[in-house]
C-alpha cells in the first residue's frame, strides 16, 4: 500500500477519506489495494479508514484483533454490535464525504463490493458515501512497466498460437476432412500450457451460428464440426504463468475456403471500420492530452455500426478493462451495458472489440489498447481482412 499516494489522490478528489470494509473476503479489491492477505478466514467485519491527512484507523473484532496487523494505523476493537457502531462513528469522526467500494445504481458492478446495508450504516453516521471507482482505477488498474512487458510477451505467444490454430483448421478443411470446435479449443489450451501461459477459462471457438453467440464456448455436450464453407471465430485470452502478469485478449475470424459470402465480407468490413474508428479516437485524445471517458469510445464504435444499419446486432459494450483478471477494474468502453464515465488514464489497458451478430454467423474483431502519458497503441497484431483458411 502506498499511503502517501492514496492520500494525495483523496485530496485531488476532494474526499475526506477512503473507508475499506470486508466480511468473509467479499471485497478482493480491498486486499489488493491495501496490499495484504488475511492470515486466516475472515469471519468478522473489519473496517480500515484512510483519512485525507493523518494516520489510518482500524476497527476490528476482538476475536480477530490481529486481522489488520500488517497495515499501519491505530486500532479499536469491538465485540457487540453497539460497540461496532460506536467504533465506526469514531473512525469516521470529522469526515463528511468518504469513498467506498460502491457504485450508484450499480453502474460499475466491478466496484460494487459493499452491501447496501453497510452503505446505509455509514450514511446514518453522517457521512456521504462516494464511489471509489476512480480511486480503484488509479490503484488497481494501472500497470507497472513489468506488467506491460508481461502483456507484450503474452501477446507474442498468443498471436503465434492463434496463427497455428487457424492453420490447423485450414489444413484439415482443405483436405476435405473436418475439425471440431472442441478439438481446436483443446489444441489452444495445450499450446498455452506448453508456452508458459495460463487462462482461467476459454477459449471460444465458434462456427457459423455459434459465432453469433458472443459467449459461446464449446464443450463435450455442445461442439460443432468445422468444414469447408464455414465461418470460424476464435476468442482467446491468456497471461504468463507467473505472479503479477496481465492478460492479452483477442478475437479473430476466418472462412474455411476462398469464397466467403458478400454478407460476410460486408459485415467484417463494418466491424473493422468500427474498431479502427474507436482506436483512432483514443489515439487522438491521448496525443492531444485530452480527457476521454469510456462511454465516448463506445459511442464512436456503436455510432459507426449504427450508420451502416446494424445497430441492433451489436449487443455488448465495445471493450473492457484488462489487468491480472481478463476483465479488469479500470474504465470499460461502455455506453450500452453501463454508462462508464471514468476517464481513461495513463498506464491502463483495455480491449476494443465491436461485433455484429446475425442469425447465421457473427463477426467480432478484438484488439488491446495500452495508453501512456502521451500516446495509445495497439499491443499486438491487427486483423485487416477476413482470414481465408
Amino acid at each position: 500500500m502506498d499511503l502517501a499516494a492514496i492520500q494525495q489522490a483523496l485530496s485531488r478528489e476532494e474526499l475526506d477519506g477512503w473507508l475499506f470494509f470486508d466480511h468473509h473476503q467479499r471485497d478482493p479489491l480491498a486486499y489488493r489495494v491495501l496490499g495484504f492477505a488475511p492470515g486466516r478466514q475472515v469471519t468478522r467485519r473489519w473496517y480500515y479508514f484512510i483519512p485525507r491527512q493523518g494516520e489510518p484507523r482500524k476497527l476490528v473484532h476482538r476475536i480477530e484483533s490481529d486481522m489488520l496487523a500488517q497495515l499501519p494505523g491505530s486500532t479499536v476493537a469491538y465485540a457487540s454490535w453497539k460497540e461496532q457502531i460506536a467504533g465506526l462513528e469514531r473512525l469516521l469522526e470529522g469526515s463528511r464525504r468518504v469513498a467506498m467500494q460502491y457504485s450508484p445504481n450499480c453502474a460499475i458492478p466491478y466496484v460494487a463490493m459493499v452491501d447496501a446495508g453497510t452503505v446505509e450504516l455509514v450514511r446514518s453516521l453522517g457521512a456521504e458515501v462516494a464511489s471509489s471507482a476512480g480511486l480503484i482505477q488509479i490503484f488497481e488498474a494501472r500497470w507497472t512497466p513489468a506488467a506491460l512487458d508481461s502483456h507484450l510477451e503474452a501477446g507474442r505467444r498468443v498471436d503465434r498460437i492463434r496463427r497455428e490454430a487457424f492453420e490447423r483448421i485450414g489444413a484439415r478443411t482443405r483436405s476435405g476432412a473436418a475439425a471440431s470446435e472442441l478439438e481446436i479449443a483443446g489444441f489452444i489450451r495445450d499450446a498455452f500450457a506448453s508456452a508458459g501461459l495460463r487462462a482461467e477459462d476459454g477459449p471460444i471457438v465458434a462456427v457459423n451460428e455459434n459465432a453469433a453467440n458472443p459467449h459461446y464456448e464449446p464443450s463435450r455436450e455442445q461442439s460443432r464440426e468445422i468444414r469447408g464453407g464455414d465461418l470460424v471465430l476464435i476468442d482467446m485470452w491468456a497471461k504468463l504463468d507467473r505472479p503479477g502478469s496481465v492478460y492479452y485478449d483477442i478475437t479473430w475470424t476466418g472462412f474455411c475456403g476462398d469464397r466467403p459470402s458478400e454478407r460476410m465480407l460486408e459485415v467484417f468490413a463494418i466491424v473493422r471500420g468500427a474498431r479502427d474508428a474507436a482506436i483512432a479516437r483514443v489515439q487522438q485524445a491521448a496525443s492531444a492530452g485530452r480527457n476521454l471517458a469510456g462511454f465516448e469510445v463506445d459511442d464512436v464504435a456503436r455510432g459507426y455500426i449504427a450508420r451502416h444499419g446494424y445497430a441492433e446486432h451489436f449487443i455488448h459494450r465495445t471493450g473492457h478493462s484488462i489487468g491480472e483478471q481478463v476483465h479488469g477494474a479500470g474504465a470499460n468502453m461502455d455506453n450500452l451495458e453501463t454508462y462508464d464515465e471514468r476517464r481513461i488514464i495513463p498506464w491502463t489497458c483495455f480491449s476494443i472489440e465491436p461485433g455484429i451478430y446475425l442469425d447465421s454467423f457473427g463477426i467480432r474483431s478484438e484488439v488491446n489498447v495500452f495508453v501512456d502519458e502521451r500516446s495509445a497503441r495497439v499491443t499486438g497484431e491487427i486483423q485487416k481482412a477476413l482470414l481465408l483458411l
